[in-house]
């Protein structure tokens, strides 16, 4: 009875040493874990220090790649881009307007009823759309008759009996958030693709021909009155709230900005006149790029993972931030 006693009481013991042992090597293998991990964020926190010093270094050189995108076309990595809008909003404005919002996961469509006075929105109705993932590859006219008909959609569901009825022709801003070179306030030239989208037998053609048409063909009264990049229209809406905003930056998808600068500081565009002295420049800064800013293995490994390495490098660390955070 003894010697059985004995024999239970060492079983026990073991069991209870390897089950000791068990969760003993689990706390220790989790610390392991939790060690590397705390080594990664270390790492992280490293390579995106941005002390005073460095932040004023940056300063510095977006400040010359402005001026050189302001001399002459190509000769920065800020493309500087005219957009033709002279003036903002100046809060008398007043009527019923379209608006459609083409840049990034999703694209929206809305109208506004504005009362003619500063601030004063009366009335607006937004709805959001998700890109069909084929449509970011496919060709232009399946992506404008997409756009097209999802507009259609939006107008005929809103229009039933009210004053919002297509029967009188209707003016209509485009929100289109990709490099353009613009050749009027309503029309531009596509220079490139970003976010995602590659529709090659589009680049290098006229972006508002391309809305018009489509909206032609479903039959719509409305006329493409203006073309403009996110933070333009950002920019846009700022001013009309508050006369003293001069600049808009965007961090969504991509990140860029515009501001309103004198016609004479734009050396490339020598002879430009303007109503009122002053045009808003569509910088483009997401394709910045400074040895002064901070860059990790992260970046470098999603840079070459995008569809275009080593281009909007700013943009793309910006979404690897969002990402991370």
């Amino acid at each position: 009875m003894g010697r059985a006693a004995v024999i239970v009481a060492a079983v026990a013991a073991a069991a209870a040493c390897a089950a000791a042992g068990v969760v003993v090597g689990r706390r220790v293998r989790s610390r392991r874990k939790w060690g590397r991990v705390l080594r990664i964020l270390k790492e992280f926190e490293e390579g995106c220090d941005t002390p005073v010093g460095r932040l004023k270094q940056v300063v510095d050189a977006v400040a010359v790649e402005m001026h050189a995108g302001l001399a002459s076309e190509g000769g920065s990595k800020l493309r500087m881009l005219l957009t033709f809008v002279d003036n903002l909003p100046s809060g008398k404005e007043k009527g019923t307007y379209y608006a459609l919002d083409l840049g990034g996961t999703y694209f929206r469509v809305m109208w506004v009823q504005l009362g003619g006075q500063r601030s004063s929105i009366l009335a607006h109705d937004v709805e959001r759309y998700p890109i069909p993932e084929h449509l970011l590859t496919s060709s232009s006219e399946d992506l404008f008759d997409f756009i097209a008909s999802v507009f259609k959609q939006f107008v005929e569901r809103d229009e039933n009996g009210s004053e919002r009825s297509l029967d009188k022709r209707r003016d209509l801003g485009f929100t289109f958030s990709f490099p353009v070179k613009q050749t009027s306030v309503s029309s531009g030239i596509l220079m490139k693709w970003t976010k995602g989208f590659a529709i090659e037998d589009m680049v290098g053609k006229e972006v508002g021909e391309y809305l018009q048409e489509a909206l032609m063909k479903k039959g719509l009264n409305v006329r493409v009155a203006a073309l403009v990049n996110d933070t333009v229209g950002t920019l846009a809406l700022g001013h009309y709230h508050d006369a003293d905003t001069v600049a808009a930056v965007i961090f969504g998808t991509g990140t860029n900005a515009c501001y309103l600068e004198r016609t004479d500081a734009i050396i490339k565009c020598q002879g430009l006149l303007t109503t009122s002295g002053g045009m808003v420049v569509n910088m483009e800064w997401g394709n910045f790029w400074s040895s002064h800013l901070p860059r990790t293995t992260y970046d470098v490994e999603l840079d070459a993972d995008s569809p275009n390495p080593n281009d909007q490098v700013t943009s793309t660390c910006h979404n690897l931030d969002q990402f991370c955070c």
